[in-house]
């Protein structure tokens, strides 16, 4: 039979193959087809919906007034706030350069796990979350003066989202010892789509939909249900039997999903936008990266 925690392992990988591919197929439909605000509208909308239709149905479970405060900072940080700097910032930038800035993620959730749950700090955690800051610090300074779609403005909101992220995953954590995974990701979409609602109804009502052809609906689709509702429960789940600062470190894999698509578009379907994306800095960064998954998960006795 197999653990809990291989399980948890097996979600994560499959979440973070999720959001690596998100990076290409997110940004071929922005901003020509749908606007970034108007994109988290849909996808906090249709998650949110359901989400909660498999929680009436299957999850009999209330939570406590106190920790609706909570609940609700997670809707913010890990639902509104994450989404919108991440859309806005995959809008402006490269696919490569935000997945290797999202490695920043793990150095924020090193720092709050410390302060907030008091998990302690090994020797391979500060090896491997400081190789992968090196990585992503090399994006955001090169996308100021790189060519092809690097933008230091986008790298900057994917840095930022990284850090909604990574404080989202400690705040979550502390929910899991109480509650049933569903019930915790149906309140995070529920506050995070309240957040967002005055600011994309209109984005969404403004949206040209009659310019949709099936690429655009397929492409929405896939956030939806891959990206949002499969990989948020993914998440949540492992939350339950291991240290956001393992679920956090999964996130250095996305950089290699994300190379391997970008290869293919530039290579195969002959894409010279995203061919322009591919030099040696941005292997160095993934290279970089690549190691954190393995220092940052393995275990070590001590103390630091």
């Amino acid at each position: 039979m197999i653990k809990d925690t291989t399980k948890a392992h097996l979600a994560l990988l499959g979440a973070n193959i999720i959001y690596g591919a998100n990076y290409i197929i997110a940004k071929g439909v922005m901003p020509n087809k749908i606007g970034p605000t108007a994109f988290v509208f849909i996808r906090l909308a249709c998650c949110v919906l359901l989400f909660w239709i498999i929680k009436l149905l299957f999850v009999k479970e209330k939570v406590e007034k106190k920790d609706f405060l909570r609940l609700a900072l997670c809707g913010l940080f890990g639902g509104a706030l994450n989404q919108s700097l991440f859309f806005h910032g995959i809008n402006l930038t490269s696919p490569i350069d935000a997945s290797i800035i999202t490695t920043a993620t793990p150095v924020i959730v090193l720092v709050f796990s410390y302060f907030i749950l008091k998990e302690r700090i090994t020797k391979n955690k500060i090896l491997g979350i400081t190789l992968g800051a090196i990585g992503a610090v090399l994006l955001i300074l090169y996308g100021n003066k790189a060519v092809g779609t690097s933008s230091f403005l986008g790298n900057l909101f994917i840095l930022l989202n990284a850090c909604s992220y990574g404080l989202y995953l400690v705040l979550a954590k502390t929910l899991m010892h109480k509650y049933n995974a569903m019930t915790v990701v149906s309140w995070i979409f529920f506050f995070g789509f309240l957040y967002v609602f005055p600011f994309g109804i209109n984005a969404f009502l403004e949206t040209d939909f009659a310019g949709f052809d099936l690429d655009t609906y397929l492409t929405i689709g896939y956030v939806v249900i891959f990206t949002t509702f499969l990989a948020y429960f993914f998440n949540i789940y492992a939350l339950n039997h291991l240290a956001p600062s393992v679920t956090s470190s999964y996130v250095y894999l996305q950089p290699a999903v994300s190379f391997i698509m970008v290869s293919i578009m530039a290579y195969v379907f002959m894409k010279t936008q995203y061919a322009q994306d591919i030099n040696l800095v941005k292997i160095l960064s993934c290279g970089l990266v690549a190691l954190g998954v393995y220092l940052v998960s393995k275990p070590q006795k001590n103390k630091v």
